[in-house]
């Protein structure tokens, strides 16, 4: 369990570092009732974030037999993921990230949730570093049930950071709406320079694992 977090730990950061979530959090600062609004799109990208989890493994194959019994395609899927991640990681460079117009807005909770699933459900083609952390956790030796509570863990803690917004809304007030933009536009800036150098890492580790595996039989993590 100890190796399969210390490279789950790398991987979540690449997936938290993505600033799309803390933007839409941002947004929803904007509304007229900001910390039900923000509190409610994080659960529903969370919820949303973790059924999608569930559903891409069983997708992949059975959970309670491939949990049990890593297989040649796990690690024909990291190596996939691996280019693609180094691929991803050399356009990221490239990649310039919008801020969101600051304007009050009018939002229930409920339609709050909705958007946390839909931001979460429209960037899963594209949250690549979860795929891995899924792919990670396919090959590893665990019961459904231990997979199943190893997938909360990762999803609670990729929202833990994002409490931020609705404690600094309720602790700060209006005053909050300045400092998160500015913490909005320094998560972009670092995300642009972080990001890459996460993603190829990320990328490099599981290629060299699919590679050992295929040259050895022995797994690397």
């Amino acid at each position: 369990m100890f190796e399969l977090w210390m490279t789950l730990v790398p991987i979540l950061i690449a997936d938290i570092v993505n600033p799309v979530l803390f933007a839409f959090l941002v947004y929803a600062a904007g509304t007229d009732r900001p910390v039900i609004n923000s509190c409610a799109v994080l659960l529903g990208h969370t919820l949303a974030y973790y059924l999608a989890g569930i559903v891409i493994a069983l997708g992949i194959e059975q959970i309670s037999d491939h949990l049990s019994h890593p297989q040649l395609i796990d690690y024909i899927i990291g190596f996939v993921l691996g280019v693609i991640l180094l691929w991803v990681g050399y356009l990221s460079w490239k990649t310039e990230k919008t801020e969101q117009a600051a304007e009050t807005r009018t939002m229930t909770p409920l339609k709050a949730i909705g958007l946390g699933a839909v931001v979460s459900f429209m960037g899963m083609p594209f949250a690549l570093p979860y795929f891995a952390a899924l792919d990670q956790m396919l090959k590893a030796d665990l019961s459904p049930v231990t997979a199943l509570g190893v997938l909360a863990a990762y999803n609670v803690l990729y929202a833990l950071p994002f409490v931020l917004v609705p404690v600094l809304i309720a602790t700060s007030g209006q005053k909050s709406q300045d400092i998160l933009r500015k913490i909005n536009t320094w998560l972009v800036s670092i995300s642009n320079f972080l990001m890459p150098i996460l993603l190829t890492l990320v990328g490099l580790a599981l290629i060299v694992d699919s590679l050992i595996y295929f040259v050895t039989g022995y797994e690397m993590f």
